[in-house]
């Protein structure tokens, strides 16, 4: 008797976990129960669990983990934090405005440090009086204990920018761009940079302007003392700019080539060249220029699912909590620590990794993450959830959900490796109900069958938990 009573409370938890939508859903895709973790729960005051399905399985959350970089920044900081970038003078300036000196640097890993920057912050330089530079451009980059490595080698595609390695002193996302202008053969980098070359190879050729001549090959070579990169292929002379996106060299190199030719352009010259050492002691700081807040940071490393973004948010919590110069089991640590101490984790079924989910070896609970999601959503409500993508609207899911009864309905982060599609977030059904919706499958048998469950169950979800009845293929007068 007990056996059976067993037997039958099993199985109906199981029926309740796994309702008929969801259970039609993952036999149309076609994919192992033990390839998925499901975890919906309703946001409201019965807290109702829709669905679960090996909650607590550790599976590979790929860029599904920035939820939780972008989410403990935003605990520690608040939305309206801002990056900082120091500058100071180490020298004298005298009357005729002249630094007997250096410029002093110091980056605190702004990711959204650009040479759009640059102009506003020359301007301030010369408010100071400072009209030459006789010493040289010192850039501290200590904040950040991460290396020399430029690409992180996760997969082949080595130059990449989604495979960029942070830097404490960032610019351009660590990304070189190449501009080739057939129509006017031209070929010029984008940002003054001497620290790479660029030798043209390209063939111009009088054909139309699309497909195979559209193409420019890029070959990366290394073995020099600067990195080269050799432009080759078959190009139409008829095509107008092209952009070459590639990781090639130093973040600080190219700031301190961009920032230089910035100085000349409004009449600075710098005596000296680049020197890497930390602020001296002694030396004086005449501005802070600050990044876009970090409710925007957090809203693109989610929305456009930016690795490099990630990465400096976890390396910064690890400075924030452990003090600098920050490093990757610093970031691990923080990161961790300020969900647990806020609440929003309770669960050791997490493996953090790198933060930005271009890892293997990063693991995540699908209630885990439902756990976050949930957190940040009573603690922030829509301003938290418009930081993710929302469907049909704009990032990832832009076009996925575009047309569908899902649009403006969903707020989601997604996740995509090789055998790993994973989504979560929240969705907002016809009848009102807010949900929290965590799908992570990890399979052999293609992604496109996880995107096929996913976009059923967020459908199922909109349409109010009801399952579409089959229509009748007979009509009247006509058999098929």
């Amino acid at each position: 008797m007990k056996k059976i009573f067993t037997l039958f409370w099993l199985s109906s938890c199981l029926l309740y976990a796994v309702p008929q939508g969801i259970s039609s859903a993952i036999e149309n895709a076609g994919l192992s129960k033990d390839d998925i973790g499901i975890y919906i729960k309703e946001i409201s005051p019965s807290g109702r669990i829709v669905a679960s399905i090996n909650k607590d399985t550790p599976k590979t959350p790929a860029s599904v983990i920035k939820v939780l970089s972008t989410y403990s920044s935003v605990l520690k900081l608040g939305f309206n934090h801002k990056w900082p970038t120091k500058f100071y003078i180490a020298g004298t300036l005298d009357k005729n405005g002249v630094l007997n000196g250096d410029l002093v640097v110091k980056g605190f890993g702004d990711p959204t440090f650009s040479t759009r920057n640059l102009k506003t912050i020359v301007a301030r330089i010369i408010s100071k009086g400072i009209k030459h530079i006789s010493g040289d451009i010192v850039i501290d980059r200590s904040y950040f204990n991460v290396g020399e490595k430029n690409n992180s080698g996760f997969d082949e595609y080595t130059y990449s920018p989604y495979n960029a390695m942070p830097d404490a002193m960032m610019i351009n996302e660590r990304v070189s761009t190449i501009c080739i202008v057939p129509n006017k053969n031209r070929v010029n980098k984008k940002t003054p940079d001497e620290s790479y070359k660029v030798i043209n190879k390209l063939t111009r050729v009088d054909a139309p302007c699309k497909g195979k001549y559209t193409f420019v090959g890029a070959r990366v070579d290394k073995n020099s003392a600067s990195p080269t990169v050799f432009l080759q292929g078959k190009v139409s002379k008829k095509c107008g700019k092209i952009n070459v996106c590639k990781v090639i060299t130093k973040p600080y190199k190219t700031f301190h080539y961009a920032l230089k030719a910035m100085l000349k352009k409004y009449g600075v010259e710098v005596g000296g060249t680049m020197r890497l050492e930390e602020v001296p002691s002694g030396a004086k700081e005449i501005f802070t220029h600050y990044s876009k807040t970090l409710e925007k940071i957090v809203s693109k490393t989610a929305k456009k699912s930016n690795n490099l973004y990630a990465r400096h948010l976890l390396l910064y919590m690890g400075a924030k909590e452990y003090g600098a110069p920050s490093t990757l089991e610093k970031g691990r640590k923080a990161v961790e620590k300020i969900l647990r101490r806020y609440g929003a984790i309770k669960s050791k079924d997490l493996t953090l990794d790198n933060g930005c989910g271009l890892s293997h070896d990063a693991k995540i609970s699908a209630k885990l993450l439902s756990d976050v999601l949930e957190h940040a959503y009573k603690k922030f409500g829509q301003k938290w959830m418009n930081t993710l993508s929302i469907a049909g609207v704009d990032g990832t899911i832009k076009k996925r959900f575009r047309g569908t009864v899902v649009k403006n309905r969903a707020w989601m982060k997604t996740g995509t490796l090789n055998r790993v599609k994973n989504i979560s977030g929240y969705v907002k059904g016809r009848n009102g109900k807010l949900y929290t919706v965590v799908i992570l499958v990890n399979s052999n048998k293609g992604n496109w069958r996880a995107s096929q469950l996913q976009n059923d169950i967020i459908k199922w979800l909109v349409l109010g938990e009801k399952v579409k009845k089959k229509k009748s293929t007979t009509t009247k007068g006509n058999t098929k």
